[in-house]
């Protein structure tokens, strides 16, 4: 007989901590429907998540260079595919309900703009006269608002603790966490998850995309970076020489493997010293329990450091990105000037929104080829952004 949902959610009360969240103690969705019959409800939303239009778009969204420079380089979607792993395993180490933050991990990127954190300033800078742009509150309005995929709501209509994961700043007014009678200071363990699983893994595959461009080198993180030298040592002491490639990939899969056991403990430790027996009283914690020790946090600050100063701020990097964040000021400036050119759902939610509104969801939700493409059809003789030589090797 086939496993029923019911089912699903007495193993979940069988195999998790008292204080993961489970599918059955869910506060449910903003519009009623019918329950699964053979998934969870956090297994209902992950499959809601990747079928949207959104999450595909990802595939064509900047990571760190410029969407199209290379064939092995990350995407937005690999990243958020690669986040999502992570998650997985820190969630069942601590044995965390995997689904709810596998779903979280999978949508923390849906509001990404195209050209990366580079758009998202540009975007936020357009619209400071009219509530602003950022990338989380911009996912949450994704998943409640803009996906149009269903006759009964609009949005995926997914249930409170994935749209709680999606927003880390607790002063938005719309947060969903607010709640009459109950003042939560934090997110649910696997939100928390998700959320230092990104800080994981941009750190790790920025080094790995960093190296295949040839703007990184083995030999100066070694000098440079305590973390990769650790690593790398640990990887000599183990294999010996390797060839390049497979050096490498053995060196960031050991950082990755000692951040994950570094979170797990810290995170198994701070969970016992807070006494939580619950979700909520998770939620209730002043500080996140999910963290990185003392030594490790201050290892990933030294490699961010390293990683602006000679990767995201590098002119291979950086140069397109300038024309990028041209090129979305010409757009947003064309937009608002000519409304009747924006897409049909854009144009509908002008009266609920406002017209600055409306344009910039539009832009946001553009890859970055389309933005590219659109420029160039409205301004031929402008130059688009470039893509380049160096960032290209395979």
């Amino acid at each position: 007989m086939p496993r029923t949902r019911a089912e699903l959610e007495q193993l979940e009360r069988q195999t998790l901590a008292p204080y993961a969240q489970f599918s059955a103690d869910s506060r449910g969705r903003k519009y009623k429907e019918p329950p699964p019959e053979w998934r969870t409800h956090y297994q209902r939303d992950r499959d809601r998540v990747i079928h949207s239009r959104a999450f595909r778009r990802l595939e064509y969204k900047t990571q760190v260079f410029l969407n199209g420079t290379g064939d092995h380089l990350r995407t937005r979607l690999t990243h958020t595919m690669e986040v999502a792993a992570i998650t997985r395993n820190i969630a069942r180490a601590l044995r965390l309900n995997e689904d709810l933050a596998e779903t979280i991990a999978l949508a923390h990127d849906l509001g990404h703009s195209p050209f990366g954190h580079k758009g998202e300033a540009v975007l936020d800078n357009l619209m400071k006269d009219h509530g602003g742009f950022e990338h989380n509150r911009h996912s949450l309005r994704i998943v409640e608002e803009l996906e149009q995929k269903y006759p009964s709501f609009p949005g995926l209509n997914l249930t409170w603790e994935v749209r709680e994961g999606l927003v880390k700043h607790y002063t938005a007014y719309d947060h969903p966490a607010r709640r009459r009678g109950f003042k939560a200071r934090n997110s649910s363990l696997e939100a928390q998850v998700a959320n230092i699983a990104d800080e994981i893994t941009y750190c790790s595959h920025d080094l790995d995309d960093g190296l295949d461009s040839g703007l990184l080198s083995e030999a100066d993180l070694e000098r440079n970076v305590q973390l990769w030298r650790d690593a790398a040592r640990l990887v000599r002491s183990q294999h010996g020489s390797l060839p390049d490639e497979c050096r490498r990939y053995f060196t960031i899969r050991t950082i990755i493997d000692m951040q994950v056991k570094d979170v797990v403990e810290t995170g198994e430790r701070l969970i016992t010293r807070a006494g939580v027996r619950s979700a909520d009283e998770v939620r209730l914690c002043p500080t996140p329990l999910v963290q990185h020790s003392p030594e490790r946090r201050k290892q990933n600050a030294e490699l961010r450091r390293y990683l602006y100063r000679n990767l995201y701020y590098s002119p291979v990097v950086n140069e397109p990105h300038i024309r990028a964040r041209q090129l979305l000021r010409d757009l947003f400036a064309y937009y608002v000037e000519h409304p009747r050119a924006l897409g049909e759902q854009a144009r509908k939610r002008i009266r609920k929104v406002g017209l600055h509104r409306a344009v910039c969801d539009y832009l946001a939700g553009m890859t970055d080829r389309y933005a590219i493409q659109e420029h160039q059809r409205i301004f031929p003789a402008r130059r688009a952004p470039g893509r380049s030589q160096t960032a290209g090797r395979r």
